[in-house]
């Protein structure tokens, strides 16, 4: 399921629909980091508002991405940026984990077994 970026919707919510979605291509992700994309979601669109999703790019970085509607005065633009940086620094092992799994399973990348067999 790629967007048009040829990047692909690990997860998201959005403030507007107060709804969240999971990719269920990625069914294989152990229930407990579900559980745990499902709250990051939930809890920064609730903070700031707009829509909130986690994407795989082409070579398998994950991106944190954050819009909204032009005519959404609630949306804490400064709020999300901040949030983002924060989620990074406090979710940087699960992230990099993310793109681990994305890069063997999906990518079918063994390149990043060898890697870190090497190390």
């Amino acid at each position: 399921m790629k967007n048009q970026n040829g990047r692909v919707v690990l997860c998201g919510a959005s403030a507007y629909e107060q709804k969240y979605y999971f990719n269920e291509q990625f069914a294989g992700i152990p229930e407990s980091v579900k559980d745990e994309l499902h709250v990051i979601c939930v809890l920064f669109t609730e903070e700031v508002g707009g829509v909130f999703t986690i994407v795989f790019e082409e070579d398998g970085s994950v991106s944190l991405e954050t819009d909204a509607e032009e005519d959404d005065l609630l949306y804490d633009e400064i709020g999300s940026g901040l949030l983002i940086g924060e989620i990074r620094r406090n979710r940087q092992e699960m992230l990099e984990s993310l793109q681990l799994y994305y890069r063997v399973f999906i990518l079918h990348d063994r390149s990043v077994l060898d890697e870190a067999e090497d190390e």
